[in-house]
């Protein structure tokens, strides 16, 4: 029976890691998409992924949510080493991902698009308990949306990004990758999204954000990570680094000393569990 139960009870541990990449390396022939990569995520903890185009970012979150596989590093899962070779496998963990496209069917409601390929009911669709776990599912994450028997069609940007974060909490996941999720969005639209993310920070869960708006970052992340060609180019507290040194990192000017020194403070509280 798919549970829905686990996101509001699980208690919140902020410093506590959920998964921890070292290593990770991915060639395509002769490309060296990634070379090396270390990354971290805590429960309780909103980790923003960042960097120029071709930085790495999506063959990453490709490795991190199982549609590929490194050709070298280890993965670490609730301490214990993993493989992910697949992204049922990766859901079996409990990593989910909501990618940009959010993968909507549009003539469906909001009920069959939350259930879609994980139905309830042995012989015929239970379709009252899959409305009755709809309105919990975007309870917890206090989602405005008018009908779980709406068509996604009918709703606005950030009610569908709603659904799409929604659904990924179906099975209790540890961790929720986010790629892009206000790309396209209004101001209102953006709130309402980036509301949510704080939601899942609040009930434990580890949030990886990929996003080119570092106003957002700005806005929900704990931390960021920089990638640029391939490799970790800066890990920062938010608390403790500008937009501007943000910025040297992605781009990488990163001979300011003062970058030099929040990136490396980020990755020692980091190493203390900070």
């Amino acid at each position: 029976m798919t549970s829905t139960q686990g996101l509001a009870e699980r208690p919140v541990r902020p410093s506590e890691p959920v998964m921890s990449l070292r290593g990770i390396t991915k060639r395509f022939g002769a490309v060296q998409a990634l070379s090396g990569v270390d990354f971290d995520i805590n429960a309780g903890e909103v980790v923003a992924l960042v960097g120029d185009n071709g930085a790495g970012k999506s063959t990453f979150v490709k490795i991190l949510s199982g549609v590929y596989t490194p050709d070298e590093g280890t993965i670490t899962y609730d301490g214990e080493r993993v493989t992910i070779p697949s992204p049922a496998a990766a859901q079996e963990l409990g990593i989910s991902s909501v990618f940009q496209d959010l993968a909507l069917a549009d003539n469906l409601d909001v009920v069959a698009n939350l259930f879609l390929g994980r139905e309830i009911g042995r012989f015929a669709l239970d379709e009252e308990e899959m409305e009755r776990r709809s309105w919990e599912l975007l309870g917890q994450l206090s989602a405005r949306i008018p009908s779980v028997r709406i068509p996604i069609a009918s709703l606005s940007g950030g009610q569908r990004q709603t659904v799409a974060i929604a659904r990924s909490l179906i099975g209790d996941p540890k961790v929720v990758i986010l790629d892009e999720p206000t790309a396209a969005l209004g101001v209102a639209q953006t709130a309402e999204v980036l509301n949510l993310v704080e939601r899942l920070r609040e009930r434990g869960l580890g949030v990886v954000l990929i996003s080119h708006n570092l106003a957002d970052v700005q806005a929900v992340a704990d931390r960021v990570a920089v990638l640029r060609l391939g490799r970790n180019n800066g890990t920062f507290r938010m608390k403790d680094v500008t937009y501007e040194q943000i910025i040297a990192a992605i781009t990488g000017a990163t001979d300011n000393a003062v970058t030099r020194r929040a990136s490396s403070r980020g990755a020692k509280e980091q190493s203390d569990g900070k």
